[in-house]
């Protein structure tokens, strides 16, 4: 029997993990923009994650055995503001409005990243 890619163990602690460094983030925004109201900074926040850090560390989940959890923290969130910013550029050339952009790349990012570490099990 094959085991698991990534344990349940494995997916509740990079679930902790990213919680806290979610509640880091928005520590830090609220600090720097100590004027606004704390549901705009929780907006702001909720906003970085849903499209740029979580698509990027997702993707990054197939290097998990060779990278820690900050290492892929920042290059998922660099590669996660890349890919949102060359893709997004591509839908508009293609017509399709940027309102749906939020939704349609994190969701397809998602997917791409589930389909790696799917591939990778079954290697």
């Amino acid at each position: 029997m094959r085991t698991a890619l990534l344990s349940k163990e494995t997916l509740k602690k990079e679930a902790i993990s990213l919680g806290l460094a979610y509640i880091a983030l928005l520590i830090i925004f609220q600090a720097v923009f100590y004027r606004e109201n704390v549901l705009v900074t929780l907006r702001s926040v909720s906003s970085l994650f849903w499209l740029f850090i979580l698509p990027g560390f997702i993707i990054m989940l197939y290097w998990h055995e060779s990278l820690d959890f900050l290492q892929r923290l920042i290059i998922g969130s660099a590669l996660g503001a890349a890919i949102v910013g060359l893709l997004g550029y591509n839908l508009g050339l293609l017509g399709i409005h940027i309102m749906y952009h939020g939704i349609i790349l994190p969701l397809a990012m998602y997917a791409v990243g589930a389909i790696m570490i799917l591939k990778k099990g079954r290697n």
